[in-house]
């Protein structure tokens, strides 16, 4: 889209009188959407996605979206202590702020301790609102390196000839050539689903999640094992208390551990990489907002430490967030993001985007996170009427 064209041309205009624009509200509604089939994986299970719809409202008329997926056997929120928190106690500290005074936004709801996900809701929702205010997307807001990224999809837990049987569908369907497979059950059984997976696809990519599910002799194990087969990384294989076993594993491995559940803000980033336990770090917008990210970002660019974005199995609007933060920066646009689960889904907030074709998947062409909520679907699915 050109500057001269009427959509960014408003929004230019309008950012002149940007003074004068303030948040006058932030809505959190709770919504529930069923999994096609369960997935599966070593921290848990997820049958029906609890998640929240976060609303942020300007006086301006334009309101930002964004989608938080809690995930209470990780991070300890729930859909109910999003609510609450978005509601009662982070709203009161927005209202009346510039939307564009993003950092001010974060200053306000970094005071509250813990509540990842729902402080990178107010986030990711006011970025959404200045897009939109300023008609310009947010990816290019956050810096514009590239018009799509390359798509991974998670496989969770099932029979490894399943496992592969979903690989081959979704590269058939998609073109998608990356796949993180999830594993932290038996060595055997994992080994077993990653043999699997890539003698079905023999060129694809795989990488391998085990969600701290692992002993540290299994791990050890087990890692070995899939060092042979070709894996490219190996995230959060053991409790992340364990620090001297992580450096262990980081040690022994030619390919990096990557932090994810260690990973979930920037001091936690921070203490992982110094601590010598993490050699790749997965980013995640929906536990830390673009705000947030970009700061880890450079943080792991200053380091040497590669970087890229993970999914919490979001619906479509998260998968758009994370899909417009990857495609922003140099760094994250040319390695996989975990951008396609939200088809896992039986149903979803939008219809549409974000699009997944021939393996990669395009920003939207329109402003903040480029997609408007569906609002017959949001009466379906809202859990508070």
């Amino acid at each position: 889209m050109s500057l001269t064209e009427p959509a960014v041309t408003a929004g230019l205009d309008l950012a002149g009188a940007m003074g004068a624009v303030r948040i006058t509200a932030v809505e959190a509604i709770p919504f529930a959407v069923p999994y096609r089939r369960p997935a599966r994986f070593a921290s848990g299970q997820v049958d029906t996605a609890d998640n929240v719809l976060v609303r942020v409202h300007t006086d301006a008329g334009v309101v930002g979206s964004a989608e938080a997926q809690p995930r209470p056997y990780t991070y300890g929120e729930t859909q109910a202590s999003i609510v609450s928190l978005v509601r009662d106690v982070l709203a009161p500290r927005v209202v009346g702020l510039d939307p564009l005074a993003v950092e001010q936004i974060h200053a306000r709801c970094a005071t509250i301790a813990g509540n990842q996900v729902a402080r990178a809701s107010i986030d990711l929702a006011a970025w959404d609102a200045v897009g939109r205010l300023l008609g310009v997307s947010c990816s290019r807001l956050l810096g514009g390196f590239a018009p799509d990224v390359p798509a991974a999809h998670m496989l969770s837990f099932d029979e490894p000839a399943a496992m592969a049987e979903e690989a081959l569908a979704v590269h058939a369907e998609l073109g998608v050539t990356t796949f993180k497979v999830k594993v932290g059950r038996e060595p055997d059984v994992d080994v077993a689903a990653v043999r699997a997976v890539r003698e079905a696809l023999p060129a694809a990519a795989l990488y391998v999640d085990a969600n701290r599910g692992w002993s540290l002799p299994d791990a050890q194990r087990a890692g070995d094992a899939l060092v042979e087969l070709g894996v490219s990384a190996i995230e959060e294989p053991i409790a992340v208390e364990d620090h001297a076993g992580r450096r262990r594993l980081t040690e022994r491995w030619s390919v990096p551990l990557v932090g994810d559940e260690s990973a979930i803000s920037l001091d936690h980033v921070e203490r992982a990489i110094d601590g010598g336990e993490v050699r790749a770090i997965s980013l995640k917008t929906a536990r830390t907002g673009f705000t947030e990210s970009r700061r880890i970002l450079g943080l792991c660019l200053g380091r040497g430490v590669p970087i890229h974005v993970g999914s919490q199995y979001e619906g479509r609007l998260g998968a758009l967030a994370s899909v417009a933060f990857a495609a922003a920066h140099a760094e994250t646009a040319v390695r996989p993001a975990e951008v396609t689960n939200f088809l896992d889904l039986s149903g979803d907030l939008l219809a549409g985007l974000p699009v997944v074709r021939d393996g990669r998947v395009a920003v939207p062409a329109g402003p903040g996170l480029g997609a408007d909520v569906d609002e017959d679907a949001l009466h379906r699915y809202r859990e508070d009427r």
